[in-house]
């Protein structure tokens, strides 16, 4: 407290803006994980740091001992484990981009119309047999993703995704990664699914849809080639022969919604 009385107005202001800066780093960074597979092992972290505390308090020696060298292992692990993370925020710093607000929501009227588009997108390529791969974002950034791909930027509407999958065209082969009402690339190679369980004739297209929602909170629409079937893929779950009502209620239901299990009207997968 005697510390406290000695303080001059520059040591409290300058004290206040470090607080500051060192709180607003701390939320950019809880924001750029938000959604990813590191808050989870964040979690587990704390969970760790807290059971370790708990032992020393039981004195638990045994116990305490065991964690602390776990903790020493943690250490050079974490570099690793957050690799995909902390390459990504040392991108975007590079790029001005980590202290950029997050886009806005988009409005109620904006959004039907998104979901709209899609639908009437799916309509012409399941009536030509066109096969096709459509990402839909949500919270889990699928930066590395977009890298693989083209980069477009380009506002969605049904015409503009019909014309990406017209066969022989150069985008066509892989899979469009839609933001909100942007289409941000196409042709981007996703990562498939190791599950041994899957339907032998699920082709890659779909392989591609599940993995990419097993690894992220991203839905995957995909119309078959072959059949004009249309399947949704969500938290590593695969639901096949959607008709356009359907597939129009569980895009409105779960595009803007955390991950979750599939609503019934199809047939699952996986």
């Amino acid at each position: 407290m005697p510390y406290l009385t000695n303080l001059g107005l520059l040591d409290v202001i300058a004290a206040a803006v470090d607080i500051a800066v060192v709180s607003y780093v701390l939320y950019r960074l809880f924001v750029l994980i938000r959604g990813t597979r590191a808050v989870q092992l964040l979690k587990g972290v704390i969970v760790l740091l807290a059971v370790s505390t708990l032992s020393r308090w039981l004195r638990l020696y045994t116990v305490n001992w065991l964690l602390a060298q776990a903790q020493v292992a943690l250490i050079v692990a974490l570099p690793v484990v957050f690799q995909p993370e902390l390459r990504r925020a040392l991108e975007q710093l590079g790029r001005g981009r980590l202290f950029r607000s997050p886009p806005p929501v988009l409005g109620e009227a904006e959004f039907q119309r998104l979901v709209g588009e899609i639908i009437k997108a799916v309509q012409v390529l399941t009536r030509n047999r066109i096969g096709a791969l459509i990402v839909l974002e949500r919270e889990t950034r699928l930066g590395e993703v977009l890298d693989t791909g083209t980069k477009l930027d380009g506002l969605l509407s049904s015409e503009f995704l019909v014309n990406i999958f017209i066969p022989k065209t150069p985008l066509h082969d892989g899979a469009v990664i839609v933001r909100g009402n942007r289409v941000l690339a196409a042709g981007c190679v996703l990562p498939l699914t190791e599950n041994p369980d899957l339907s032998k004739e699920l082709g890659t297209r779909h392989r591609a849809a599940i993995g990419i929602t097993e690894q992220s909170d991203a839905l995957a629409l995909t119309v078959s080639e072959e059949t004009g079937v249309i399947s949704l893929a969500n938290a590593g779950k695969l639901i096949r022969h959607l008709d356009e009502r359907t597939l129009q209620e569980m895009l409105t239901a779960l595009w803007r919604l955390r991950p979750g299990p599939l609503q019934p009207g199809g047939r699952m997968s996986g």
